[in-house]
């Protein structure tokens, strides 16, 4: 058995969302490949017998368990799964050190070892387990459904390919090999002079106060990270953001692969408003072009929405639970 760290766990509720009356919430830890406990919520459905459908849920992409990806769990649990919303590696209240960084093959491995926790619960059947993945962890999400068999039911809900945007900028305005080089040069800098001083620039946070005339999808996240709506103070987006050097590892991946070749079912939801929106549409066409398993794949737009409407339902109930929930027990079943 792998070894645990010691980890400093919240006792109270500490959520932006209030806590439900219809589950039953606790603390519990597992540990990853890599030697790193992950802290995570779990979820419990009252007054049910047996075992379960489960699901792991992670995100937005520098967010924490305490915002949007436990709104999701808790409210899949009053629907009758049992859910953990987890901390990736080296934030939140999860180990690793130091803090602030990840790769992507690191995050694939998060969601694994969620997986493996939920496969030996006793109140689980571990051949109904699914994944939820948000903002830039559904593009995890959809990146370890590649490789994971066990995974029946994968959704993704307004998703970043982050490493897309690490290598083509955003909406591709830097997908040139120049431009490339440039950012190259720029994070290795950093990387020197993190050395020399012993320690990290972090950025990536969002900014506050807004600039004059910033684009509408910074306005977007900072309505969300930086409100009371969604600001939690172990988040990386809410605060000071990721370590800088932090980069290189998604400008020299390109995720989704062998998503042509995923068996489990997949839901991809994004609102038809937000920027990120063509990430989604791209990903869904590369995943069923030529592929034979293309039946159980959905792209499902919801009218209206922006990116950040379906971290919290942007106040118009703008996240599809009811057809998640279908989907959920179609596939894990």
């Amino acid at each position: 058995m792998m070894k645990t760290e010691d980890l400093n766990l919240t006792k109270s509720w500490d959520k932006v969302f209030p806590k439900s009356e219809k589950v039953e919430h606790q603390k519990v830890t597992f540990v990853n490949h890599f030697g790193i406990t992950l802290a995570a919520d779990m979820y419990s459905p009252k007054n049910t017998e047996g075992k379960l459908p489960a699901i792991a849920i992670s995100g937005p992409f520098g967010a924490c368990k305490e915002q949007s990806s436990g709104l999701y769990a808790q409210t899949m649990a009053e629907r009758g799964f049992l859910t953990i919303a987890f901390d990736p590696s080296f934030t939140g209240e999860s180990g690793g050190y130091p803090r602030a960084i990840h790769s992507p093959d690191m995050d694939v491995e998060d969601f694994q070892a969620a997986v493996d926790f939920l496969s030996v619960q006793e109140n689980v059947d571990p051949e109904r387990i699914g994944i939820i993945g948000i903002c830039g962890w559904g593009g995890m999400a959809l990146q370890t459904a590649c490789v994971d068999t066990r995974i029946k039911a994968t959704v993704t809900s307004t998703m970043y390919d982050m490493s897309r945007i690490a290598g083509n900028g955003y909406f591709d305005s830097a997908d040139t090999e120049d431009a490339r080089h440039q950012a190259r040069l720029a994070i290795n800098a950093q990387r020197t002079e993190d050395y020399k001083k012993g320690s990290y620039v972090r950025q990536g946070g969002v900014v506050d106060p807004l600039p004059e005339g910033a684009p509408y999808y910074v306005i977007d996240y900072h309505d969300y990270y930086k409100t009371p709506r969604g600001y939690h103070p172990r988040s990386l987006n809410s605060n000071d953001g990721w370590a800088a050097s932090t980069g290189t590892s998604l400008m020299n991946t390109r995720l989704f692969t062998y998503s042509n070749e995923i068996r489990g079912a997949v839901l991809m939801i994004h609102g038809d408003k937000a920027h990120s929106c063509y990430m989604s549409r791209d990903a869904y066409a590369d995943m069923v072009k030529g592929s034979k398993y293309a039946d159980n794949k959905e792209l499902l737009l919801i009218p209206g929405a922006s990116h950040t409407d379906l971290y919290d339902g942007g106040g118009k109930d703008a996240i599809p639970f009811n057809q998640i929930e279908s989907f959920m027990r179609k596939y894990l079943k």
